[in-house]
């Protein structure tokens, strides 16, 4: 008989549609009255390039913990992308707290142009051309955030734009 950890049919997890990015772990600590407690804080973003995307903030005591609790959160608020020919709907200034951000639609064969945060973003929703630029924070937690409200408010307009219809 095999054992369970060698054979890797017994450790094989099932496929997933979403592709996961770990975008960011922290190490964050609270003072409490025998010293400091250190936990760990993740930033997962899930997408399956075809315009469903999520993401997610988890904090556990250990790494992996923190990743899978992101994870579940991600894939339990999921955005719907509106895509138009690889690219956004039309351009979009978002500024939510510090973070101040710009996305435009791009001509095809572009790429996506964007600083990390909203590249991994862009990336993982199947946005294939589109331009940004991160002005104000370079808080990886906020600047997801804000890029995610923009999303959100495109994918709004697009769908009471086909309500109308």
């Amino acid at each position: 008989m095999k054992e369970q950890g060698r054979n890797p049919a017994y450790n094989a997890k099932p496929k997933s549609e979403f592709e996961e990015n770990v975008l960011e772990v922290d190490r964050v600590s609270r003072t409490v009255k025998g010293g400091k407690r250190m936990r760990f804080r993740a930033l997962v973003i899930i997408g399956n390039k075809k315009g469903k995307i999520g993401m997610g903030i988890g904090k556990a005591g250990e790494v992996a913990e923190a990743v899978a609790k992101a994870s579940t959160f991600a894939k339990k608020h999921i955005l719907e992308v509106p895509i138009v020919n690889e690219t956004i709907p039309y351009p979009i200034e978002i500024r939510q707290g510090a973070a101040h951000i710009i996305l435009k639609p791009a001509k095809p064969g572009t790429s996506i142009i964007a600083g990390g945060t909203i590249r991994v973003i862009c990336n993982l929703a199947g946005i294939k051309n589109v331009v940004s630029k991160v002005l104000g924070t370079a808080n990886k937690i906020n600047n997801a955030q804000t890029t995610f409200k923009a999303l959100e408010i495109l994918a709004k307009d697009q769908k009471e734009k086909n309500e109308t219809k």
